[in-house]
C-alpha cells in the first residue's frame, strides 16, 4: 500500500478547480485505490494481513496465472474514489489518507485523477 495523497493534492493544484470532485481510477485488475487511516501503520499491516488470511495466494484458483487472489482483493478494495474538492484542497478527514494498493507486484502501474468543477 502506497500512500498517494500527496500526488493526488497535486493533480487538484494543478487543475485550479476550487469546487467539485476529485476522481481517483486505478486501470489494473489486481490493484485498488482506498481511504484509510495514515497515522498508525498498523493500520495498514493490519489490513494486508487479514486479506492474505482471508484471500491466500495459494487458495484453489482456477485462473492459469496464479494470481487470483490479486484479483479478488482488487475486487473488493475497488478500482476507483471519489473525494470532494473545496477551496482547491481535498476534503479528507482528519487522519484520512488515498491509498493505491498492489496486490500483484511489483509492476509498473498508473493512476488517474480527473477533477470535476461542480
Amino acid at each position: 500500500m502506497i500512500d498517494i495523497t500527496s500526488l493526488v493534492r497535486g493533480a487538484v493544484k494543478k487543475s485550479g478547480i476550487q469546487s467539485g470532485v476529485a476522481w481517483i481510477f486505478v486501470p489494473h485488475t489486481t490493484a485498488g485505490v482506498t481511504i484509510q487511516e495514515n497515522a498508525d501503520p498498523t493500520v495498514k499491516s493490519d489490513l494486508l494481513n487479514h486479506f492474505a488470511r482471508l484471500i491466500p495466494q495459494d487458495g484453489e484458483f482456477q485462473h492459469a496465472e496464479r494470481n487470483s487472489d490479486a484479483h479478488i482483493k482488487s475486487s473488493v478494495v475497488g478500482a476507483s474514489q471519489a473525494v470532494f474538492v473545496e477551496s482547491g484542497k481535498l476534503l479528507l478527514g482528519h487522519w484520512q489518507a488515498i491509498w493505491f494498493c498492489e496486490f500483484d507486484g511489483p509492476r509498473s502501474r498508473e493512476v488517474q485523477v480527473k477533477v470535476i468543477e461542480g
